[in-house]
């Protein structure tokens, strides 16, 4: 309202009207002054005057009060009764403690009032010797003046502080506990609530317990950066994550073993594949690994963890030779070696690469793993905790029957090896077909990958059941040649209907069929018609063209959007694969017609029954008219007359395949 500050006059209004609206005299009377202690009238008469009435005084001080008046204004003891509004914290504490004891009695279990230093401050205007300075005064001798020195002085304000003990109430915390699990945040509600804030990966439990779980059976090693490239603070930091992660995903009954490696110049293995069997344990030893400190050589170490890390020794015999075997490299420095020769060995001896390292590193981490999707890239050290939950899930990716992997397939790469792909991106492309392999198991039950390279010819460089395994499938494509020549797509999708997509050729009935064709978008024009009988006969075709091309005859040759990518560059594609890879696992996945494309041979006809189907022979025999009908035979039993009429279930059918495959060889 403004005006003069005039307490005294204040303080006797109170005493005159008293409480407006107050009870009886058994329930007590606060009065809280709030005032910057500068009164222009007399307080102290009126202050004793209120106190002898027994109200309780509290003077809580505002900006830079004259603490010498408050004292006089507050009620006896004044460290419980002085409060200041400068700290509103403070100020409300204050004032709650000492309501509480004697007026309240409604105090909160577990409360009590404890003193601790304080300080109170003012803010006062004191003169201050500034020099001194020559002045002129009068002399005894008449018509004469004497020079002489006159101070100089100045007004100063200074920040007085006064050391003093306050009282406030203290209440137990109901965070003091630590309630809050694997870096969560406790926050009080109260004095007896609270409620956590979970980092990314632990919000499905109040107390961010890890309800995350390892429920894969793998072997797992982590490859730990120790070279002075990611310095102590980055090294601290992988151990804390791992530490975290282990924790979270890591219980009694995990069917996984663990290891960890950290390497510089030298590899070193402290923590061997299925040592520890409790958590607890497995938590000390990573404490106590030291960082080292020297070069960043990622190339030797993963040469020596593909030829050391996995091997089991008689100490650790219960552990599965036959589980996946998957390899995390924590790195945040660029390898001083080359990774490549060493990356393909590791992937060679059938381990699944995982890569985590900061944003920089993505390149080489993609060329670690072949894959962006098996690279784990993070922004700042905060984020890198967030990505446990995606980490878990790209190892158990491998090791759990699910998606792609679970469904059976068969699968044939149409390859563009001419002259207008050039030796370098054939190379890429060749690169790129080997890490898609990697997401598919490969054997006769699950997925079987074909190869077909083309220029104007095409050429099958291996059938569908010509290997079992990734590793062999994998030697195989680094042996693909390029070719050189014109390119012509038609001749490779004529190739792989007719030479590939066959009973004869290891094709299996009744089991999804997919054709991914890699071109530059030379040679389409002729490729219209064999995509669309590929088409017809249930042969899913997707088309992935690299550079500038004609749209209009692409997506007459894929036949839809859908199943057409266009790449950018070929340093792209890599970027495309999990896209690719997403797509077809979709096709596997969707239902099968048996008679599609015909199981029969020799013109036999495909007729489908409920779960099966059966073949309709002319001059040929057997399930799928495979065997020729010559003049003179002996006559055949009844139940297998000249027009063969077996009927056949998938899976039966597709051992029966094998077994005839075999047979042939």
């Amino acid at each position: 309202r403004g005006g003069s500050t005039e307490t005294g006059r204040a303080l006797k209004y109170i005493l005159h009207k008293g409480f407006p609206g107050g009870r009886n005299s058994s329930v007590p009377e606060v009065l809280i002054i709030i005032s910057d202690g500068k009164s222009q009238g007399r307080t102290a008469m009126p202050a004793m005057q209120v106190k002898e009435r027994h109200i309780i005084v509290f003077a809580v001080g505002i900006k830079f009060p004259r603490w010498e008046e408050l004292h006089v204004l507050a009620s006896e003891p004044p460290e419980r009764h002085l409060l200041f509004a400068g700290d509103a914290d403070d100020a409300a504490n204050g004032l709650y403690s000492t309501l509480s004891d004697p007026v309240c009695t409604a105090t909160a279990p577990g409360c009590k009032v404890e003193s601790h230093p304080c300080e109170r401050r003012t803010l006062e205007t004191v003169k201050e010797l500034a020099g001194n300075y020559v002045c002129w005064k009068g002399s005894k001798q008449p018509n004469a003046v004497q020079a002489s020195l006159c101070p100089f002085i100045r007004w100063k304000r200074v920040l007085i502080k006064h050391p003093s003990r306050c009282f406030r109430t203290v209440c137990p915390d109901p965070c003091d506990s630590q309630p809050c699990q694997n870096g969560g945040t406790c926050v009080p509600e109260g004095l007896d609530r609270y409620h956590c804030l979970c980092v990314l990966g632990y919000r499905a439990d109040i107390h961010c317990a890890a309800k995350l779980s390892l429920e894969c059976s793998v072997d797992l090693l982590f490859l730990m950066d120790s070279s002075a490239g990611v310095t102590l603070e980055g090294f601290l930091r992988f151990k804390a994550f791992l530490k975290r992660f282990l924790q979270a995903v890591v219980g009694q009954d995990s069917p996984m073993s663990v290891g960890v490696a950290q390497y510089d110049d030298d590899v070193k293995i402290p923590i061997e594949l299925g040592q520890h069997k409790d958590a607890f344990s497995l938590m000390k030893s990573i404490d106590a690994l030291n960082f080292s400190g020297g070069r960043t050589l990622t190339g030797r170490a993963l040469q020596y963890i593909a030829q050391h890390g996995f091997r089991s020794t008689p100490a650790f015999a219960d552990v599965q030779d036959d589980l996946p075997r998957v390899l995390v490299l924590l790195t945040d420095s660029k390898s001083q070696d080359s990774v490549a020769e060493a990356t393909k060995y590791a992937k060679d001896q059938n381990l699944f690469l995982i890569g985590v390292g900061s944003s920089f590193m993505r390149a080489e981490l993609t060329t670690v793993t072949g894959n962006p999707q098996q690279t784990i890239v993070y922004s700042d050290p905060q984020d890198l905790f967030n990505r446990i939950p995606e980490l878990q899930r790209k190892i158990c990716s491998v090791g759990s029957p699910e998606g792609c992997q679970a469904q059976s397939l068969d699968l044939a790469f149409a390859m563009d090896a001419s002259s207008g792909v050039g030796l370098g991106n054939f190379l890429r492309l060749r690169s790129f077909v080997r890490s898609s392999c990697l997401h598919f198991i490969i054997n006769r039950d699950v997925t079987q990958i074909a190869l077909v390279i083309y220029g104007s010819k095409a050429r099958t460089v291996f059938a569908l059941d010509t290997h079992t395994s990734n590793s062999a499938v994998l030697q195989a494509i680094d042996q693909v040649p390029f070719l050189g020549d014109s390119a012509s797509a038609g001749s490779a999708l004529v190739h792989v209907y007719s030479d590939v997509m066959t009973v004869q050729k290891g094709a299996r009935p009744g089991v999804n069929k997919v054709v991914v064709l890699l071109t530059n978008g030379g040679g389409m024009r002729d490729a219209v018609l064999p995509a669309q009988q590929l088409r017809h006969n249930g042969i899913f075709v997707f088309v992935v063209v690299i550079g500038d091309a004609e749209r209009d005859t692409l997506l007459r040759v894929a036949g839809s959007p859908s199943y057409l990518v266009h790449v950018s560059s070929y340093e792209d594609l890599q970027y495309y694969q999990g896209l690719i890879i997403e797509r077809i696992c979709e096709e596997a996945r969707s239902p099968v017609n048996l008679c599609k494309p015909n199981p029969c041979m020799n013109r036999g006809v495909c007729i489908l029954g409920p779960g099966s189907y059966r073949c309709e022979c002319h001059g040929w025999e057997g399930p799928h008219c495979e065997t020729r009908v010559l003049r003179g035979d002996s006559p055949r039993s009844p139940a297998l007359p000249p027009h063969s009429r077996v009927q056949w279930s998938p899976r039966g059918l597709q051992h029966f395949s094998r077994a005839l495959q075999h047979s042939k060889r």
